[in-house]
């Protein structure tokens, strides 16, 4: 009982003593305040951040989620009296000022539940020494009886003040302070607005150079391989054309020579274009190409597909291309034995986690690390963000690994 009461007691009284000495510090500077803050931009800056700190240590003692802060104050001019009326957030955070009208009262409540029961205790023990200077519950102690009637209700009604009224007070105190320090309804729209708007532009850059880097890749490939190729073929059909009269049986050797090359060309090229978009996404469906990514994989993989739906083509191919680089990845990297894959449609949205049993800690990074690792997740990454998906890795050392990802199909 008395543990229980303690738990409960001892951080009210700690919160509402911290709430008493910032009240008072408060009240010591607002005259202060009052003269300077229209002139002093930095003034009513740290009253705004006094409040988001209020709102702060209010939701920790009352467990509750990490409360919303005030945006900043507006940026002014020393003097700037019409930027300064028109600060939602200073005005919100003059309510800060409403700490001291209380502060006497609940250091009042702290004192009686921390000090009360000790105090009994001494009194009890100690009136002796100086008769009738020892109070217990007010009253002065000359005796034995008082002492032994009064110390043990004293020692009650602090008990009761440490595990109610404390825990109480300290409840209110901190439900106003997250209720009254709150941001306004447009003050939360503009700042989800800025956060919406400051993802989409680092999405749309992340997008913006993988696009370039595929570009790359593409002119890369063509130039290396097909276009090479090409440029045999050419040769050979010419040497062949020149020496066909003369040396038909060498001509026609010639010939052979290039249709395997176009052969070949045709094939590299045919491999560039599945990593624009896979064919088999146009044959087959999202179900049927993961089907068969999941088949021509060298390790064990355990498949479940739910209802898809309709799904847009470029969610079909981030979908499509992030199942085949975590499978490449797995079989390169993570020593795992089996390989688990659910798909699904859920609402608006496709969900998509890759889970294999290895050795784990996989980190997203823009270089690969001495083991190749990191860049293939990087990669997937700016393509399902290039599509306002989002991205989860959890990869803890020695497994397992999971990708999830979320790609929105409205």
């Amino acid at each position: 009982m008395l543990t229980k009461i303690l738990s409960r007691g001892g951080p009210a009284a700690g919160y509402l003593v911290i709430r008493y000495l910032k009240s008072v510090t408060l009240l010591a500077a607002t005259p202060i305040s009052l003269l300077l803050g229209w002139i002093i931009p930095g003034v009513t800056a740290g009253l705004v951040k006094l409040a988001n700190s209020e709102r702060y240590r209010a939701a920790k003692y009352l467990g509750v989620p990490q409360a919303e802060e005030l945006p900043p104050a507006l940026p002014r001019q020393p003097g700037d009296v019409t930027t300064l009326f028109r600060d939602t957030s200073f005005k919100r955070s003059l309510r800060c000022l409403l700490m001291p009208v209380v502060m006497i009262p609940e250091l009042l409540v702290a004192v009686i539940a921390v000090v009360g029961a000790p105090a009994a205790i001494l009194g009890m023990l100690l009136w002796w020494l100086d008769p009738g200077n020892f109070s217990l519950m007010g009253v002065g102690v000359d005796n034995w009886f008082e002492a032994l009637t009064l110390g043990p209700l004293q020692v009650g009604a602090s008990l009761w003040f440490l595990g109610r009224v404390a825990p109480a007070l300290a409840r209110g105190h901190a439900k106003a302070a997250l209720r009254l320090l709150a941001p306004s309804p447009d003050q939360l729209e503009t700042a989800r607005l800025a956060q919406r708007v400051e993802e989409l532009t680092k999405s749309r850059a992340g997008a913006v150079d993988s696009h370039g880097a595929e570009l790359r890749r593409i002119e890369r490939d063509l130039h290396d391989g097909t276009q090479a190729q090409l440029v045999s073929l050419a040769m050979r059909i010419g040497i062949a054309k020149q020496t066909m009269a003369e040396d038909p049986e060498k001509a026609a050797k010639l010939l052979d020579d290039a249709r395997d090359g176009a052969e070949q060309a045709m094939t590299e090229l045919r491999g560039v274009l599945r990593t624009m978009y896979p064919p088999i996404l146009a044959d087959r469906g999202l179900a049927g190409a993961v089907s068969a990514l999941a088949a021509r994989c060298p390790l064990p993989v355990e498949l479940r597909i739910g209802a898809l739906g309709e799904v847009p083509a470029a969610v079909e191919a981030a979908a499509y291309f992030v199942v085949a680089e975590s499978l490449t990845n797995i079989t390169k990297h993570s020593a795992a034995g089996h390989v688990d894959i659910q798909l699904e449609r859920r609402g608006p949205e496709l969900y998509l986690a890759v889970t294999d049993d290895g050795i784990g800690g996989a980190r997203i990074s823009a270089q690969s690390d001495l083991l190749g690792r990191g860049s293939g997740l990087h990669g997937m990454l700016h393509r399902v963000q290039a599509i306002d998906g989002h991205m989860e890795l959890q990869s803890p050392i020695g497994g397992p690994t999971t990708v999830e990802v979320i790609l929105p199909c409205g």
